[in-house]
């Protein structure tokens, strides 16, 4: 143990085991961890597609959020929450900026005064169609990056199999 952890665990009145994980542990979740290979696929996509969105004014989060309000009629906030993978306080603050800059309105839902309604406004229309080309030749290159390997199937089509699988 080292002499920082031990004066810390005996400040605290605990002892800290001398057990300590072998580095080729740490190679071997280093090389075979699912989720650190998606966290990292995840950030490596979303900087991507940050970069290409953001001379439209957006950024992959933003995106997708305006995208999942592109309905016929407006949404609830906790379906959208759902449909975005976050928790209703996290889609809140990311509707703040859209919300400032007139691309989106938050209203109270009138079946139940507690919830909200979601809804894109012209010029929040407008900013998705203009995303919307950029996002599809992001995507193209994106999925250029893709094998298909030795199963057949195109590589894209094989991961969305797989990430739906998984989600």
């Amino acid at each position: 143990m080292s002499k920082t952890l031990d004066i810390a665990a005996t400040a605290l009145g605990t002892t800290m085991p001398d057990a300590t994980v072998p580095y080729a542990t740490t190679l071997h979740v280093r090389d075979h961890c699912l989720c650190l290979h998606l966290q990292r696929a995840a950030r490596r996509v979303a900087r991507r597609f940050d970069e290409a969105l953001r001379p439209v004014g957006l950024t992959n989060g933003q995106f997708s959020l305006l995208m999942s309000l592109n309905r016929p009629i407006p949404a609830r906030l906790g379906p959208v929450a759902e449909v975005l993978a976050v928790d209703r306080t996290t889609l809140t603050a990311a509707l703040k900026p859209l919300e400032r800059d007139g691309l989106l309105t938050v209203t109270v839902d009138p079946e139940d005064r507690r919830g909200r309604v979601l809804a894109l406004t012209p010029a929040g229309r407008d900013r998705l169609a203009a995303a919307v080309p950029v996002w599809r030749a992001t995507h193209a290159e994106i999925e250029g990056w893709l094998d298909t390997g030795d199963t057949g199937q195109p590589g894209p089509d094989r991961l969305r199999a797989d990430l739906a699988a998984l989600s």
